[in-house]
């Protein structure tokens, strides 16, 4: 693991991983992961053994989304990633476990 970046360099940086991601945004480490199973958030990965980066802005911009989405509108989960899907924001669903 590598050393822990402080918030001005997390701040000033164009990508930044989950943990990171979770700091700045004060979401739970498994919503953020969830959402990024269900191509709600976006990250870009080298290797497939390689950390997911974030794209800082974007990130925190759609959690924010979702965020009220859910609060302000009332939607699941479900209604939010077809909302999203719809308006063009997400480019595919992965097909949903039965």
């Amino acid at each position: 693991m590598g050393r822990k970046r402080s918030l001005d360099t997390i701040l000033s940086s164009e990508y930044v991983s989950i943990s990171e991601l979770v700091e700045l945004s004060g979401v739970r480490y498994s919503t953020i992961k969830y959402y990024t199973e269900e191509d709600m958030i976006s990250f870009q990965q080298e290797d497939t053994r390689l950390t997911r980066r974030y794209p800082r802005v974007l990130a925190l911009q759609r959690l924010e989304e979702i965020r009220l989405m859910k609060e302000e509108e009332g939607l699941t989960i479900k209604q939010i990633k077809q909302k999203l899907l719809h308006d063009g924001r997400i480019t595919r669903e992965k097909p949903s476990a039965q």
